[in-house]
């Protein structure tokens, strides 16, 4: 079994960026051993919201690129989503309705559980999901 490597939103962020340049170099360097198979890098949910985030807030990129960013990278050799298919379907849902990653994970969560959402957000009617207020 490949040794495994639970990775954090740092190193993809600095991978993805590419800078600073000695920690951008570090990152590419992490992810070459991963495309040769040498390791598996494990995503998990609260990682990809965070390095979501941090490129729609901090870098200003538009929510469907960095929808379709993430979605490549997950799909890349050597990466695993410690949740399965549900990182990718959220960011799907992302890209498809313009919605924060964090709204697109409680959508399929919720709705993976046939439970509805209880949100004051309205977003939430975008996604396929029973919205429910707390009122």
């Amino acid at each position: 079994m490949k040794r495994r490597l639970w990775v954090d939103a740092n190193v993809i962020i600095r991978f993805l960026v590419g800078s600073p340049p000695e920690l951008a170099e570090q990152a590419r360097a992490l992810m070459g051993r991963a495309e040769r198979g040498e390791v598996v890098l494990v995503v998990t949910d609260v990682v990809l919201a965070e390095v979501f985030w941090v490129l729609r807030s901090f870098y200003g990129h538009p929510v469907r690129q960095v929808a379709g960013v993430l979605r490549d990278f997950l799909l890349a050799p050597g990466i695993r989503s410690a949740s399965g298919r549900r990182l990718l379907t959220a960011l799907e849902l992302a890209a498809a309705h313009g919605v924060d990653i964090a709204d697109a994970l409680l959508a399929v969560e919720a709705s993976q559980a046939g439970e509805p959402v209880c949100s004051l957000d309205q977003g939430f009617k975008k996604l396929p999901v029973v919205l429910e207020g707390p009122g």
